[in-house]
């Protein structure tokens, strides 16, 4: 697997299998935080399903989580680390981000499916929903918490 961020080091979060150059297998790989999504996450994911897009030898996409969760949605910590620190506009760039990731999940070209085998909440269930294959198993569990707070879904 190859997991390199933008600067070309080594960045576990995004894992990408492509043992064959037609099929991407993309996990999100932070399991002790259930997969929940930074920023960077966000972006990485971005860059890499535009990169899919527009590569003729990639014919499929598949996107995972690795461990229990497929992702517990938005990385709750880093939006506190964010507010506390007065910059609300990187937390405004993640939302940003989230909302071309799941334009882009929604009206891709190419085949893409989403794999959940266990928990799935939040942004992480707005990008499964967006995808136009899924797969969820009997060990799946899907959860919207910040309706329960006044939120709305990103994919509403």
């Amino acid at each position: 697997m190859a997991s390199l961020n933008s600067d070309g080091h080594r960045n576990p979060e995004v894992l990408v299998q492509d043992s064959n150059p037609s099929v991407k297998t993309v996990t999100l790989n932070r399991p002790r935080h259930l997969n929940a999504l930074s920023g960077e996450m966000l972006s990485q994911l971005l860059q890499l399903f535009l990169a899919y897009e527009h590569d003729a030898k990639v014919k499929l996409v598949i996107l995972k989580g690795n461990g229990k969760a497929f992702s517990a949605g938005g990385d709750i910590a880093e939006v506190a680390r964010l507010l506390d620190s007065g910059d609300w506009r990187l937390g405004l760039k993640a939302t940003a981000e989230v909302c071309k990731l799941l334009y882009l999940i929604a009206t891709y070209s190419k085949p893409q499916v989403s794999i959940v085998n266990g928990k799935v909440m939040g942004r992480g269930a707005a990008i499964y929903v967006s995808s136009r294959f899924r797969i969820a198993t009997e060990n799946s569990i899907f959860s919207m918490p910040e309706t329960a707070l006044g939120g709305v879904p990103e994919n509403s």
